[in-house]
């Protein structure tokens, strides 16, 4: 499967790398764009969850690196939770070899 990652900026400046098994975070996230909070993690959890299907239809199990990612997506975007217009900004997308998508 062709791994990738895509790089946030949280609300508060905060950065962090964010996994996925699966090109379909292209589909979702625009580097250089800003989301609602509650977009964002929309978002997240359909490319995520779709991603890790993509694993299973191909290895016959769940990718736990998809739904663990998509865990620490959700628990982060529920510590800004109090915060007024929340957004989060995709910073990049990258291929699992460092290269820009």
């Amino acid at each position: 499967m062709p791994e990738m990652y895509f790089d946030v900026r949280w609300p508060d400046g905060l950065t962090q790398r964010c996994y996925s098994p699966s090109t379909i975070v292209e589909d979702y996230f625009t580097p250089g764009s800003e989301y609602e909070l509650t977009e964002f993690v929309e978002r997240s959890r359909t490319a995520l969850g779709i991603a890790g299907e993509r694993v299973r239809e191909k290895f016959g199990f769940h990718c736990t690196g998809a739904s663990g990612q998509l865990t620490l997506i959700e628990r982060t975007a529920a510590s800004y939770g109090d915060v007024t217009d929340a957004k989060v900004t995709v910073e990049s997308l990258t291929g699992a070899d460092g290269s820009p998508r």
